[in-house]
């Protein structure tokens, strides 16, 4: 708020500084008479903007319309703060998404892991994670906690590649963390850009900057390392690793291309993701392991662990929905190149606390060739952009 004094001062000064564009209210001396119309506050400092036809006088009387001074009250200043304090809360939320996703997907790992060594059955472990994360978006859009999303068949069918790709990539990463270790599941993991690069230039003719197809050197090289030294190298949890990386390249090639123009939040649309991808890979997972070899795994399983294994398979279904919800509710806040750093350095963490939690055996150069892999995977997000 901006007011304007008037009032006479008994001396004169040749000082003059440009005259704002203000409102005027009543002269000094006549505020008495319009005590109404008085707009200044305590509050705020008064500020001299113009001074006018200063006189001395000799008399103690002040005369009246002889000297005009004009004064205005400071705007308020507290806006810079508020877009900066909103900067700062934008940031903090970024980084409060990061933080939760990396630590929900290293807790998903750990468990994941613990029941597949107890319960060698990927199958059924993928399908109970993508069962736990409909259900919990079912019961929030039947409560009202979550806006359900409003969707046709144009969008199904637009889904529909994207869960056939995502279902796939699923259950062949939880067949290869079943027969090896989870760090170097995510080591050929890591070799993802490789095979999106060879995709798309293949397939759909996409050109690349030179930098691009540099930076995939390392990421090749680092993961032929880490594989040829891994200590506990199978053939099928090495396959199962390669699976879900091409999977996961044509899940997002599928995305990018049916997906535009649908507004869904990505709490939501991966909320739909799960629950189509559900409803196809039900029916394989019974006709590749079924309902008798279920029941005596499970049996074996409690009772060798305990009851505790019905909260190790409760926590890896959750935790699954969780980090991957937070992931597609990141990409609603963040650029694609932050969301990539940002998942090569989710990929790290899991190695490392996967690495220290089981005591996985880990040589040197098995060591060397997941750094020059990941190295690489940092350099492609940065090539690309």
């Amino acid at each position: 708020m901006i007011s304007q004094l008037n009032y006479t001062l008994p001396f004169s000064s040749s000082t003059s500084i440009p005259r704002p564009k203000l409102c005027t209210i009543p002269t000094f001396h006549n505020l008495q008479n319009n005590t109404n119309n008085l707009s200044l506050s305590s509050f705020k400092p008064l500020y001299i903007s113009s001074i006018e036809n200063f006189k001395f006088s000799t008399t103690t009387k002040l005369r009246k319309s002889v000297t005009e001074c004009h004064a205005y009250e400071e705007a308020d200043r507290s806006q810079p703060l508020e877009i900066n304090i909103g900067e700062q809360a934008a940031k903090f939320k970024i980084g409060l998404y990061f933080a939760t996703w990396w630590a929900l997907n290293v807790v998903f790992n750990i468990y994941n892991k613990k029941v597949l060594n107890a319960f060698p059955y990927p199958w059924l472990t993928s399908t109970l994670s993508l069962a736990a994360g409909s259900l919990i978006m079912l019961i929030s859009w039947a409560t009202r906690v979550a806006e359900a999303p409003k969707v046709n068949l144009d969008f199904w069918k637009a889904l529909f590649p994207v869960a056939v790709a995502h279902t796939i990539g699923h259950v062949a990463a939880t067949v290869s963390m079943s027969k090896v270790a989870v760090s170097f599941t995510h080591i050929i993991k890591s070799g993802e850009p490789a095979f999106s690069v060879l995709v798309s230039k293949l397939l759909l003719g996409e050109a690349f900057p030179m930098q691009v197809y540099l930076s995939l050197i390392p990421i090749i090289g680092g993961c032929a390392l880490a594989a040829v030294t891994e200590l506990n190298f199978n053939m099928i949890g090495f396959m199962g690793a390669m699976i879900s990386n091409v999977a996961f390249v044509f899940r997002n090639i599928f995305s990018k291309k049916g997906m535009k123009g649908m507004s869904v939040s990505g709490m939501n649309y991966y909320a739909c993701l799960s629950i189509l991808s559900l409803l196809l890979l039900t029916p394989f997972a019974i006709a590749v392991e079924g309902p008798t070899m279920w029941a005596a795994g499970w049996q074996t399983a409690v009772s060798q662990i305990g009851p505790n294994f019905v909260w190790w398979v409760v926590a890896q279904s959750v935790f699954y929905h969780l980090y991957n919800q937070v992931s597609y509710m990141s990409l609603d806040q963040i650029s694609p190149l932050t969301f990539s750093v940002g998942n090569t350095m989710k990929r790290i963490s899991v190695i490392v606390s996967s690495i220290i939690i089981f005591n996985t055996p880990i040589q040197p150069n098995n060591a060397l060739g997941a750094a020059i892999a990941i190295l690489g995977t940092f350099l492609y997000s940065q090539a690309k952009q």
